[in-house]
């Protein structure tokens, strides 16, 4: 798994827990983190995707 991907899903994963525990205490501020988690979640995907498109790019060229 590439660095940038794996680090994207951290951020993912605490930020979801970041808005679950604004939710719980009732404070809106979770709206933010559920649009951080968002955004993080899709460049998880993206750095995944362009890793696969590289290695089938380098295996195919050789």
């Amino acid at each position: 798994m590439p660095r940038l991907a794996l680090y994207a899903l951290i951020v993912c994963v605490l930020s979801v827990a970041a808005a679950v525990v604004s939710f719980i205490e009732g404070n809106l501020l979770g709206i933010v983190w559920i649009l951080l988690a968002g955004v993080s979640s899709n460049m998880a995907w993206y750095y995944l995707r362009r890793a696969k498109a590289d290695r089938e790019a380098s295996s195919s060229a050789a």
